[in-house]
């Protein structure tokens, strides 16, 4: 029996051997990857539900825009109300936009913890913060310029009321709110081409429904002819039909009245945006 025993060459078992030593080395050392706490696996699930919240929000958002960019009636002869670039609708798609594709950076880099998408989330979330501190600071330090911009916004929007339906619904909304009409006083009105009693048409010397003293006059439903012909009556007729006092002096008096309440919205929101950054920072740090 022993003579039938072969003796192999030693090289058909070099491979091998060289394999089992490599994986059997224990001078090598090859580290687990790290295991996240349970604190780190709920803080990567609020991140990704944090984020997914706002970015539905964010798609409601810029959904509202677009609905009202193309939901507008055009006007006769085919053209649109107001070019798009100023079209105040815009606001909403831009932010929403915005919004969307932050919070959906947020969400798959919460998810898929990925440092890319983390950090530009967190990038994008810091540039953010930056611009509402600096808005806030030139609140602060430029307000007499912004309340003569206001005051051309409200002129631009009288003269446009006709022309543009998202600010018709808005200065009349103010305008019934505060129960106030046109700019200075209810002659603002003279400066519209389509209330001035100069033009052609049942509006003329006319003003909104929205400016009279009782729109509804003892019914429940509105009159919409309640301001015509109210211009070319003298001051006391007309002050028994339509508010007398301007817009601008109702519109600063109401915001600097809500001063504590847009300031503690603005704290909410940096906030909001801390608590963002600070759950994304930690999911970082674990990636």
């Amino acid at each position: 029996q022993a003579s039938r025993l072969v003796e192999l060459p030693y090289s058909s078992f070099d491979d091998d051997d060289d394999d089992d030593t490599a994986e059997q080395d224990p001078g090598v050392w090859y580290p687990d990857p790290p295991k996240l706490s349970p604190f780190s696996h709920c803080v990567r699930y609020l991140a990704f539900l944090w984020n997914l919240l706002f970015l539905l929000l964010g798609l409601l958002t810029l959904a509202l825009g677009v609905w009202g960019l193309l939901a507008k009636s055009p006007l006769p002869g085919g053209g649109r109300g107001a070019p798009l670039g100023s079209d105040p609708m815009l606001l909403f798609v831009l932010a929403g936009l915005g919004a969307s594709t932050v919070s959906l950076a947020g969400c798959l880099g919460a998810l898929r913890a990925s440092p890319c998408l983390l950090r530009f989330f967190l990038g994008a979330v810091l540039v953010f913060g930056g611009l509402e501190v600096l808005g806030g600071l030139l609140l602060l330090l430029a307000r007499r310029r912004l309340r003569d911009a206001l005051r051309d916004l409200l002129l631009l929007c009288l003269l446009r009321y006709q022309e543009d339906p998202d600010l018709q619904f808005l200065v009349d909304e103010v305008q019934r709110s505060l129960q106030c009409c046109g700019l200075e006083s209810y002659r603002d009105w003279e400066s519209n081409p389509y209330f001035n009693c100069s033009a052609p048409g049942a509006q003329a010397c006319s003003v909104p429904a929205s400016c009279c003293q009782d729109l509804l006059e003892n019914s429940s439903v509105p009159n919409a002819q309640c301001g015509f012909g109210v211009l070319g009556l003298g001051v006391a007729a007309a002050g028994a039909v339509v508010h007398m006092g301007g817009c601008g002096a109702a519109l600063g008096a109401w915001l600097r009245g809500q001063a504590g309440a847009i300031a503690a919205g603005a704290a909410a929101l940096v906030l909001v945006e801390a608590m963002g950054a600070l759950m994304a920072l930690r999911v970082l740090g674990d990636v």
